[in-house]
C-alpha cells in the first residue's frame, strides 16, 4: 500500500510539488497580465511625472495641445498596426506623407483645381504608393523592410520634383481652419476625423473577419492560406491602406501647417513604428490592437510634450524616447517568452 512521501516540514511531497507548480502559473498570470497593461499603466505614470514636474501638463490648453499634436502620428500609426499585425513593416510612410502633401498642394495651387477635388487625389497618390509596395512584396517577393525601403526613397525624391523642392503656401481658410477652429471649445476637426478613424479601426480589427484575418496571417501566412484566407490579396491591400491613410495624415498636416513641404514627414516612419510597438505590437506579427496604438501615440505625445515644457533638449528626445522603444520591444519579448 503506497504512501505519501514527506518532506522536511512534514508536508507530503505530491502536494508540495503541487503547491509549488500553482505558485508558478500565478507567477506567470500576474507576469502576462502586467506585461499586458504594461503600456497603459506606463502612459498614467508617465502623466503623474510630468504634472508633479511642471503644474501646466495638466491645464486644459496644454492637453488639448497634446491631441492636436498627435493626430498626425495618430492616423498614420492606424495604418502602420495593421501592417506590423500581419507581420510586415513599412519605412515609407513618412516619405509617402510629403508626397500626397506635395500632391494636394500642386493640384489645387499650381495646376488650379478645387481643393476639394485635390484632396481625394492626393490620397489616392499614396495609396497607390503602398499598392506598389504590397505588390513588390506578394508578386516579387522582396522583404517588406527592402521594398518599403525603396518606396520610401522614390516617394521622396518624387514629392522634391513635383516643384523642384520647393513649398507650396497658401490655402484657403476654410482647409486651415480645419485644424484650427475648436468646437466645445477643444476638439478640432481634424481630431475628430482621428477619432473616428479610431473608433472604425477598433471594429474593425476586433469584431469584423477581415480584421480578424490579419491576426491570422500574422500568426502563420501558410496556416492562413490553408485556412482558406486569401492572404496574398489581404497583404496587398493592407500595405495600400496603409499608404491611404499617411495621405490623410498629409492632408491633415497641411491644414496645421497652411504648407505643402516636401521635407515633410522626415522621421515620421520611426515615430509610427514606435508608437505601434510601445502599445503591445509585436515585430514578430499577430499581435497588436488599435487601443495600445493609441496609448502608444499618447506615450509620445506626452513624452514630448512633456519635455518640451521642462525644457529638454531635442537631441536629449531622441535619445529618451529610444531608450523608451527597447523597453517595449523588451517587454514584448518578455511577453511571448511568457506565453511559450
Amino acid at each position: 500500500m503506497s504512501k505519501s512521501i514527506e518532506n522536511s516540514a512534514g508536508v507530503p511531497r505530491r502536494e508540495s510539488i503541487q503547491t509549488a507548480g500553482s505558485a508558478r502559473l500565478s507567477g506567470h498570470r500576474w507576469t502576462a497580465a502586467l506585461l499586458e497593461q504594461g503600456p497603459l499603466i506606463s502612459l498614467v505614470l508617465l502623466c503623474a511625472v510630468m504634472s508633479a514636474v511642471t503644474p501646466s501638463f495638466l491645464s486644459v490648453r496644454n492637453l488639448v495641445n497634446v491631441l492636436d499634436q498627435i493626430t498626425v502620428l495618430g492616423i498614420m500609426a492606424l495604418g502602420m498596426t495593421a501592417v506590423i499585425v500581419i507581420g510586415g513593416i513599412d519605412l515609407s510612410v513618412g516619405s509617402v506623407l510629403a508626397l500626397g502633401m506635395m500632391a494636394v498642394g500642386w493640384l489645387s495651387n499650381r495646376v488650379g483645381m478645387p481643393l476639394a477635388a485635390a484632396i481625394p487625389l492626393g490620397i489616392a497618390v499614396c495609396a497607390l504608393c503602398g499598392l506598389a509596395s504590397g505588390l513588390l512584396i506578394v508578386l516579387v517577393r522582396l522583404p517588406a523592410f527592402i521594398a518599403t525601403l525603396a518606396m520610401m526613397s522614390a516617394a521622396r525624391g518624387l514629392a522634391n520634383i513635383i516643384t523642384d523642392g520647393e513649398q507650396i503656401v497658401g490655402y484657403p481658410d476654410w482647409f486651415t481652419s480645419l485644424s484650427i477652429v475648436r468646437h466645445f471649445g477643444f476638439l478640432s476637426a481634424t481630431v475628430a476625423l482621428f477619432i473616428v478613424l479610431v473608433i472604425v479601426g477598433f471594429v474593425v480589427l476586433k469584431y469584423r473577419v477581415a480584421g480578424r484575418s490579419l491576426y491570422a496571417i500574422g500568426g502563420s501566412a501558410e496556416v492562413a492560406r490553408l485556412a482558406g484566407i486569401k492572404v496574398r490579396t489581404i497583404t496587398v491591400a493592407v500595405y495600400a491602406l496603409c499608404g491611404a491613410l499617411a495621405g490623410v495624415a498629409a492632408v491633415v498636416l497641411a491644414s496645421r501647417l497652411d504648407s505643402s513641404q516636401p521635407s515633410a514627414g522626415t522621421g515620421y516612419e520611426l515615430d509610427t513604428i514606435a508608437a505601434v510597438v510601445i502599445g503591445g505590437a509585436s515585430l514578430a506579427g499577430g499581435v497588436g490592437s488599435i487601443a495600445g496604438t493609441v496609448v502608444g501615440v499618447l506615450t509620445i505625445g506626452v513624452l514630448r510634450n512633456g519635455l518640451n515644457l521642462i525644457g529638454v533638449s531635442p537631441f536629449v528626445q531622441q535619445v529618451v524616447i529610444g531608450g523608451v522603444i527597447v523597453l517595449a520591444v523588451g517587454a514584448d519579448t518578455l511577453r511571448r517568452r511568457n506565453a511559450g
